[in-house]
């Protein structure tokens, strides 16, 4: 509703981690039949070279973030259905594109409480700190906006300060965090899950 337009491409100039000027043509498209075999095909591996410490501040959540001994965090293969995305009015993913190359997904759908909850968001390493990340997750607040919920929310893990930085700078607030929820798959995780909205 009202304002919201949607930019299906976006030239950037920057400069990436290592100093270098790049320019990235992104586009981003709304997951369909056609370009469906496109989705699940963003790594998700990233080095861990700092870690959120949490601690309540007059009973909120806060943080600072201290750097850790770099080590590379794998997940297991994500592989989502397309199907409920494609068909489904209260699912909806999107594909960002640089230069014609798959760079990024997000998955969003409309969870029990009606906020928008970010299933997955990924970036392929080559196109991380371009803006995709960005450009992905603005499609997704824009979609909540045009269904009236409200809001977004998310989950990740302590250890993604990077991806934390992103959803801060997207207007994301850490609403809380679980120390327990990662314990069921390693005992002695220090991973802990953060719940942004």
């Amino acid at each position: 509703s009202g304002g919201w337009t949607p930019i299906k491409s976006l030239v950037l100039w920057g400069r990436d981690a290592a100093g270098e000027a790049f320019m990235a043509h992104i586009a981003v498209e709304r997951l369909a039949a056609a370009n469906q075999a496109d989705l699940n095909r963003c790594d998700n591996t990233f080095t861990v070279e700092a870690e959120l410490a949490l601690f309540a501040d007059d009973g909120r959540p806060a943080y600072t973030v201290r750097p850790v001994a770099p080590y590379v965090k794998r997940y297991g293969p994500e592989v989502y259905d397309a199907g409920p995305y494609i068909e489904r009015e209260d699912h909806a993913a999107w594909l960002a594109y640089v230069d014609g190359k798959v760079a990024g997904q997000i998955l969003v759908r409309e969870h029990w409480n009606r906020f928008a909850i970010v299933w997955d968001i990924a970036v392929d390493p080559p196109f991380r700190r371009q803006g995709v990340g960005r450009r992905l997750m603005e499609q997704a607040i824009r979609w909540a906006r045009e269904r009236d919920l409200p809001g977004v929310m998310l989950e990740t893990q302590s250890i993604n300060a990077g991806a934390c930085r992103l959803y801060e700078a997207c207007g994301f607030r850490l609403g809380g965090f679980d120390r327990h929820l990662y314990r069921g798959l390693d005992r002695d995780t220090r991973e802990i899950a953060l719940f942004w909205y």
